[in-house]
């Protein structure tokens, strides 16, 4: 029966933001065009954690569990981080809160040279920006940084 627990709770998760989903009113085609309705995205990710948490129950019954380990350094420090994004991207700018918390992280999952925590810092937010920006068409909300680009 433990095996079920987080599946169901994942499946269960599922059905109601579908459920909830099914009540976003659909676009024009004039503004829509030939992509997604809006609902059909987070449909379309909970129809995929239903089929992951089948999975996951197909697992659970094939073979024996494996005892959990304890909590390492490396998962705490990633739990500390996401209030600490949170924090960053409300307040100050999404940017600087993904280039803050992608570097700590790079050192809590076990990078020690800094170049390389800074360049995944950086690189990865502008990369993310220009991706949005230019390729999707789609604006950050503002913030220190996104105001000075956006004018």
């Amino acid at each position: 029966m433990k095996n079920l627990a987080v599946p169901a709770t994942i499946s269960i998760f599922s059905i109601i933001i579908i459920y909830l989903a099914l009540d976003i009113e659909t676009s024009p085609p004039m503004i829509v065009g030939d992509s997604m309705q809006p609902r059909s995205f987070p449909i379309f990710l909970m129809v995929l954690n239903l089929v992951l948490a089948a999975l996951l129950i197909w697992q659970g019954f094939s073979e024996e569990p494996k005892k959990w380990a304890p909590l390492n350094k490396t998962t705490i420090g990633s739990f500390v981080l996401f209030p600490l994004f949170y924090v960053l991207t409300t307040y100050i700018d999404i940017l600087i809160g993904l280039a803050v918390v992608l570097s700590l992280m790079s050192f809590f999952w076990g990078e020690r040279r800094i170049w390389v925590a800074a360049a995944v810092g950086l690189i990865t937010p502008a990369a993310l920006f220009f991706l949005f920006n230019y390729v999707l068409s789609i604006r950050f909300p503002r913030g220190m940084v996104t105001n000075i680009f956006y004018g």
